[in-house]
């Protein structure tokens, strides 16, 4: 009895719990009103054709099922709040609408559902950054109280729906980087409470129509890269609120309205690419004094500069390039044309005032302000008086950079040169040696070699990014070349980007270029809708317009694109001309990706030179060299002789085992880039320890950022390892003649007093025993290599071989923990190979599997740890053999280095310690070289070595 009651106590509890609970939730409900069932469901149906869950702990809102509550309706707005996809309602009495959805760059792939405009009463809508494709439906007209639309950042295509005009409450309306076609409607223009408008990239064509009159309220307009036509309407001047504008690579006529002087609040203006902009003067920005950036280049503006140009408190960014400007620069300073001028010393590509005014025909001396040692200020290709005393407050070579290149003029020393755009000196396969391109540009600046060979030119700024890049790098393997280090850097410019050959012998010259696109990324996503397109011109005459290296490469990123040219050279230079037009996207996918951007660059003769093609030798007095050898040598080889002889004695006695004489690097064929101490501390951050990499057997290695913005790791050798001096010698004679794509690269070395560091290039992938096994441990190297330094594909072949067997079973390539017959990999599945037991190498954690696969896998692993590199197949007929496409060869005897040797030492069979992150994919071992196939997927190194080759490392 007593237990009944219990129960029934119990179960009367619980239903007034239950009953209290639902009150709770419809007390919640009764607060915030319940969203209709249509727009729930709606929402459903919109959500569940995406592919995105509104779950509540994603979400924070939807809670108890509800859509309008939690995030949705309370205080915090769309933007600030932490939701995405993300709703807000508003709620009035019983029943919550939703007034605002965001599905924001979640790389939504598809159409816009139907259901999404049965939302009437959404004035917010943020679709941004997404996959969207098809047309934009044109009920959409649904939407009149929409305020915010964003559909930019998609690849929607058709024409703009008319019905657009309808939404007469929108502010802003973003359109921007899609797939449109056809003209602007001119519905558009019965949006008179617009106060932004973008539509740049967006596919839309012809003139603008003349119903925009009416947007009397824009502040912004971004028209840039679309095919806009005709005049640059008079009525844009009547637009007097307006701030931003940008009209950058349309097909505008000139000039640019006069109408624009009332454009007083303008804080940026951008204009290029007029195809006749000869009668417009400067004179319509005599009262824009709020210009922040002023862009009007390639638009043959005539006339002189504003001599006022100084009194603009403001302006940042002064670009006027490629126009027919006369005259000279202003001859008066003042403290706001200093303030323009200023740069920031601390962030060199944080540029507060810059100017260009190369490609003019300004003339004269140069005035006395531009003497400021700060001052960034670009003055290619024009008539000016190069005076030694302003001369030498600028970059030097600007005489060789005057108007038709006088340096060597008429006298000919060169008739080749190749360029390494952006990055470090490096030799091809072909063996043409790219000279190393790795000076900081910035947004008006140039730079001419030391022996007026080439030189490089830069004009223009990344508008809107606050981490300009004028270089980029990138770790990726890239596909269709055997010099993948050639395409991990390149130059970026925002604007112009000119390459000078100077000195060259005239002729006709084969122009090799060499892209790759390593920015924008592979579909698809939204971060692969940016396009990057320029003009190429060679001599002044355009070879390649609205070039795209992604398109061309078949519209992948990572592969090397190749375009070759013949120019003639009949005065004594070469121009290679690589310029923005104002095409393409400018933000996708980050601020600044856009213009061009080039890998490397080499030119030679189609003809047989007459010149030496060598730097000229520093100037010596031939009437003096009789005189000084007849009185100078003689004396000067005895006393030499009796000195070396005295010197030999002495270090005989004194000389100790140490680090203190580098007379093997000095004598090396091929002496690698050294660095000073002070330089790799700095890039360490004094070896912090929070930079460290890991530790190999020879020393730590730690992560540092150079000053010219690689990233690299330096490997610190302790004096006191077992890396003596020849090994550090060995190691970067190896790595220095080597020329393999799958080597990791040595940028230099240092070698102070005792101090021996090695700089590596850096790659962030870490190493693939680390993703295998949680651990770093393998270092592989080939017998051949291990102990004659040969390395061939092969040795990638015998890497191969280990890794696919540690991948069938499981394990790494030794195990000390182990039973004795298990410890080594190799020797085990061998043993196992021989007893026809292959099966039980398998991972006993793999319940189930393909018995011939296996075999098939292990067979074809066998085969590539074969001794000699002959025994082993290449590459492709290994994965042939892997797919099934042939058989797979017999394989009947053990490897030499199993047969030959006895190993005692687990910690010396294929393996050393290394520090976190190794090989190709990640860093390099406590020693010499290591290889992969495969930059970004997998190691393919291995080493069966005799103990005392693997005590000293790989």
């Amino acid at each position: 009895m007593g237990g009944s009651a219990t129960l029934v106590l119990c179960s009367s509890l619980a239903f007034y719990y239950y009953v209290s609970l639902l009150g709770l939730v419809e007390i919640v409900r009764a607060q915030n009103g319940t969203t209709p069932a249509s727009e729930v469901n709606a929402l459903n149906s919109v959500f569940s054709q995406w592919g995105i869950s509104a779950n509540r702990s994603v979400t924070k809102w939807n809670i108890s099922g509800e859509p309008c509550s939690g995030g949705a309706v309370d205080s915090t707005s769309m933007l600030d709040g932490d939701y995405n996809p993300g709703i807000k309602c508003r709620c009035d009495g019983t029943t919550c609408t939703i007034i605002e959805l965001k599905v924001y760059a979640f790389s939504v792939v598809g159409g816009i559902p139907d259901e999404l405009w049965s939302l009437t009463n959404l004035s917010n809508l943020n679709l941004g950054q997404n996959y969207l494709t098809g047309p934009l439906s044109s009920s959409i007209a649904n939407l009149t109280q929409m305020q915010y639309l964003s559909l930019g950042i998609n690849s929607l295509s058709g024409e703009v729906p008319k019905e657009l005009g309808n939404l007469t409450n929108l502010i802003v309306l973003s359109f921007s980087s899609n797939n449109f076609s056809g003209p602007l409607p001119s519905e558009l223009g019965k949006l008179t409470k617009l106060q932004q408008l973008y539509i740049d990239s967006s596919g839309v064509s012809g003139a603008i129509p003349s119903t925009y009159a009416a947007l009397r309220n824009l502040q912004t307009l971004w028209g840039s890269d679309i095919e806009l036509n005709g005049s640059i309407p008079e009525f844009i001047g009547n637009w007097s609120q307006l701030i931003d504008l940008r009209f950058q690579g349309n097909s505008f006529e000139g000039p640019i309205p006069p109408s624009f002087s009332n454009l007083t609040k303008l804080t940026s203006l951008m204009i290029s690419d007029l195809s006749n902009g000869s009668s417009t003067s400067l004179e319509f920005l005599k009262d824009m004094t709020s210009l922040k950036t002023l862009i009007l280049r390639n638009n043959n503006i005539s006339g002189s500069i504003p001599s006022n140009i100084g009194d603009y408190q403001s302006l940042s960014l002064l670009f006027l390039g490629n126009n027919k400007l006369n005259g000279t620069l202003p001859t008066q300073k003042s403290s706001s044309l200093l303030n323009i001028m200023n740069i920031s010393s601390k962030h060199p590509n944080n540029v507060f005032g810059c100017r260009d005014v190369s490609y003019n025909e300004l003339s004269g001396s140069f005035p006395s302000w531009i003497e400021q040692a700060s001052l960034q200020l670009n003055l290619v290709a024009n008539n000016f008086t190069i005076e030694s005393a302003n001369n030498s407050v600028l970059p030097s070579g600007l005489n060789c950079l005057q108007r038709n290149f006088p340096c060597n003029r008429n006298s000919p020393i060169y008739s080749s040169f190749a360029i390494k755009c952006g990055g470090p000196q490096i030799t091809a396969s072909n063996q043409i040696v790219y000279e190393s391109d790795n000076e900081t540009l910035g947004p008006a600046s140039y730079n001419v070699t030391s022996t007026n060979r080439w030189a490089v030119s830069n004009v223009g700024r990344f508008i809107n990014s606050n981490n300009p890049k004028y270089q980029s790098f990138s770790s990726q393997q890239f596909t269709t070349t055997l010099d993948s280090e050639l395409f991990q850097t390149a130059r970026n410019s925002p604007g112009s980007l000119r390459y000078y050959g100077l000195g060259l012998e005239n002729g006709n010259y084969n122009v090799t270029l060499q892209f790759a696109e390593i920015e924008i990324q592979n579909p698809s996503s939204w971060k692969s809708l940016g396009r990057r397109v320029f003009d190429i011109y060679i001599q002044g005459n355009l070879v390649f317009e609205d070039f795209d290296i992604k398109k061309d490469a078949g519209g992948v990123s990572y592969q090397a694109v190749e375009k070759k040219f013949t120019a003639q050279v009949s005065e004594n230079y070469l121009e290679i001309h690589l310029f923005w037009a104002g095409k393409g996207t400018c933000c996708i996918p980050d601020q600044g990706t856009y213009g061009p951007s080039i890998s490397a660059i080499s030119a030679v003769p189609d003809f047989i030179p007459t010149v030496s093609n060598n730097p000229p030798s520093s100037p010596t007095s031939k009437k003096s060299k009789t005189g000084l050898i007849v009185g100078i040598v003689v004396p000067v080889s005895i006393v030499s002789f009796l000195s070396v002889l005295a010197l030999c004695c002495f270090i005989k006695r004194r000389k100790r085992p140490g680090w203190d004489d580098d007379e093997e690097l000095l004598g090396m064929n091929a002496r690698p880039y050294t660095f000073s101490y002070a330089e790799l501390k700095a890039a360490t951050e004094d070896f912090n320890p929070a930079n460290k990499l890991g530790e190999g057997g020879f020393g730590p290695v730690f992560k540092g950022t150079l000053n010219d913005g690689r990233v690299v790791a330096v490997k610190q050798l302790s004096v006191a390892s077992h890396q003596g001096k020849s090994q550090f010698i060995a190691e970067i004679a190896t790595i220095s003649a080597v020329q393999h794509r799958n080597l990791v690269k040595l940028y230099g070395c240092c070698i102070e007093g005792d101090k021996r560091l090695l700089v590596y290039e850096y790659l962030e992938n870490k190493s693939l025993d680390q993703a295998l096994f949680g651990k770093t441990s393998f270092g592989y190297l080939a017998p051949e290599y291990a102990m004659r330094g040969h390395l061939t594909e092969k040795a990638d072949v015998f890497g191969f071989g280990v890794v696919a067997l540690e991948i069938v079973s499981g394990r790494p390539n030794s195990d000390s923990n182990l039973e004795e017959e298990k410890i080594y990999l190799l020797e085990w599945a061998w043993r196992l190979h021989e007893n026809d037991r292959e099966v039980e190498l398998v991972d006993a954690t793999l319940l189930e599997f393909d018995e011939e696969e296996v075999k098939r896998v292990i067979g074809v692993a066998l085969l590539c740890t074969q001794t000699s590199p002959q025994l082993r197949p290449s590459m492709s007929r290994a994965v042939a053999m892997l797919s099934g496409d042939i058989e797979v060869s017999a394989v009947t005897t053990r490897p030499g280095y199993l047969t030959d040797w006895k190993f005692n030492d687990t910690t010396s069979f294929m393996t050393t310690d290394t520090p976190s992150g190794e090989n190709k994919h990640s860093q390099f071992s406590s020693s010499s070289a290591t290889t992969t196939a495969d930059r970004g997927h997998s190691p393919i190194n291995a080493a069966h070595q005799v103990e005392e080759v693997i005590g000293e490392g790989r």
